[in-house]
């Protein structure tokens, strides 16, 4: 059975390759390091016998001074040999456990083609995403997109406590 970890920067030429094999939506090397970069902790890989056979790739949003903490899975492929052993269910859950722990994360948000009826049982009946909007022509080839956005519930981590206005200590 194949085994889901964090991915490496050696990992994110098979990533790649995984991509191209898998998906009409394709990625320069760079964007997969500038993911590497800015957010290793939301990148995951499942291998078998070394070779990566899915991955996941998510990031935060770019928004600063926000109160509510965004997240978005930019890319999910599963090899099809490597498909129906609910890998991409398994991905998207380390997915989801980093943002909510290294990122206080309190949604997550992603893109799917409204034709892709395997992720669309995936996202919305295992792992309770909701179509917020369908974006018009949103892919190059013209098709539409669902977006589709997750509450986390942070499934007991813990929110950092907010920092207190002002302290006030008696010196006596």
């Amino acid at each position: 059975m194949p085994a889901i970890r964090r991915a490496k920067i050696t990992d994110l030429h098979e990533m790649q390759n995984c991509n191209l094999w898998c998906l009409p939506e394709n990625y320069h090397f760079n964007y997969y390091l500038y993911h590497y970069l800015s957010w290793s902790e939301l990148l995951h890989v499942t291998e078998e016998n070394g070779q990566v056979v899915g991955y996941v790739l998510a990031k935060m949003d770019d928004e600063p001074d926000v109160e509510v903490q965004e997240a978005h899975i930019t890319s999910l492929s599963v090899l099809r040999t490597h498909r129906r052993l609910g890998l991409a269910n398994k991905l998207m859950n380390y997915a989801h456990d980093a943002m909510e722990l290294t990122q206080e994360c309190d949604n997550v948000s992603l893109h799917v083609r409204v034709s892709n009826r395997a992720a669309l049982g995936l996202y919305k009946d295992k792992l309770k995403y909701q179509i917020a909007d369908t974006e018009i022509g949103y892919y190059a080839d013209g098709e539409n997109a669902y977006k589709m956005r997750k509450d986390l519930v942070r499934r007991g981590f813990p929110k950092k406590a907010p920092e207190p206005a002002a302290v006030k200590r008696d010196l006596m």
